[in-house]
């Protein structure tokens, strides 16, 4: 099955460089599941090809694509509001024109709701818990019913409408691109770029929902099919200049990707900086992400150090928080010798549970108090040696 966005031609992009505004049609060469039988998870690893795209990336960069939505839910929405897929509306500034199903499928966020969206919808019926809802006193309320529903859930609710589907969609948001940092060294792996997605899905007001992008890359693209994609720079999280630097790293889950990178590029440069990974997930047999490859890489003293910390496989909740502490001694010395600290992945629990960790390392080790602790960290950071790539 083809799930492409791609323009008839191209033609823009003969003259101009691939880019957020111009894509580039990455053809998919791999696409597996990560994660073993029983897991709970479905982690995504993608192998993609930059072949003829110009294209180039850092270890630490991300990788945006411009995903395409659920059928199901477009013709979910077209089946609620009685729409004729084939109606021509109006995108964009420039007057753009297409189909309802083309707009709905490639143009447009559905998948979220805001103050904005729910604000216009007002105006095209004569529901009174929709009047109520916007009212200014009710904002607390209004931002409520948005989170973790979608644009079916408002036409569901709050009908019957006096709107065309051009009054609709004149509401709703253009598509935003998704990022995804980016599992692979160019240097290893020429004309290729590699990502590590972990599929969202959940159920939420008596529907099942799905990630825009993580379940099109999970359940709609193929080996062969191709996705429209882009490099983004992330100058704030990147390998230290001088190869004998050592380095840290804190990435469980998906947040192994960019270390994926990392550690890639230092194998091929033979740096000579120590490296340190602190890995975790659900359970070792079935949620060790890249596990043959990082211990190859131990074993070839890519790695030096790789700490694992797998919560559900003890009675005790073990997160790689609890692995640092338990290393607390050796980490310390290591940033006393000058290494450089990253930290990929949750940034509501896990990246301020990582943070507090380095800080009682610090305090533990360095004999320091609270604040001294923080003011040393802080410092880190000015150095650029405290880096986060968090969301």
């Amino acid at each position: 099955m083809q799930v492409t966005l791609e323009n008839s031609k191209n033609t823009k992009s003969d003259t101009l460089p691939f880019s957020r505004t111009n894509p580039f049609q990455a053809k998919v060469l791999k696409n597996i599941n990560l994660n073993g039988p029983g897991s709970s998870k479905e982690t995504r690893h993608i192998e993609l090809s930059l072949k003829g795209s110009g294209l180039s990336y850092n270890p630490g960069d991300a990788l945006g694509i411009v995903p395409s939505n659920d059928p199901e839910l477009v013709v979910a929405l077209l089946k609620e509001m009685k729409w004729d897929e084939e109606t021509i509306v109006t995108v964009g500034k420039q007057g753009e024109t297409l189909s309802l199903k083309k707009a709905l499928t490639d143009y447009f966020e559905i998948t979220l709701l805001t103050k904005k969206i729910l604000q216009g919808a007002a105006g095209f019926t004569d529901n009174e818990e929709l009047q109520k809802l916007v009212l200014v006193e009710n904002a607390a309320q209004l931002k409520e019913y948005c989170y973790g529903r979608d644009l079916l859930d408002m036409l569901r609710t709050f009908g019957p409408w006096k709107a065309t589907a051009q009054d609709i969609v004149s509401l709703l948001r253009k598509m935003t691109p998704r990022l995804y940092s980016i599992a692979s060294s160019i240097s290893a792996n020429p004309d290729e770029v590699h990502l590590t997605i972990g599929a969202v899905r959940y159920t939420a007001y008596d529907r099942d929902r799905k990630g825009v992008c993580s379940v099109l890359c999970a359940e709609r693209v193929q080996e062969g099919d191709t996705l429209p994609v882009f490099v983004q720079a992330n100058k704030h999280f990147h390998l230290p200049e001088s190869q004998d630097k050592d380095i840290i790293m804190v990435g469980p889950g998906t947040g192994i990707a960019p270390f994926r990178s990392f550690i890639q590029e230092r194998a091929v440069n033979k740096a000579t900086g120590r490296t340190w990974l602190f890995f975790g997930d659900q359970h070792a047999a079935s949620d060790f992400l890249y596990q043959s490859e990082l211990e190859k890489y131990q074993h070839e003293g890519v790695l030096t150090k790789l700490d694992t910390a797998f919560s559900r496989d003890s009675a005790q909740k073990v997160y790689v928080q609890h692995k640092m502490l338990e290393n607390s001694k050796e980490l310390f010395s290591w940033l006393e010798n000058g290494a450089y600290f990253y930290v990929c992945g949750d940034k509501e629990y896990m990246a301020k549970d990582v943070n507090e960790a380095l800080i009682n390392v610090i305090e533990k080790e360095g004999a320091m108090t609270r604040e001294a602790a923080e003011a040393y960290l802080q410092d880190i950071q000015k150095q650029g040696r405290y880096q986060r790539d968090v969301y």
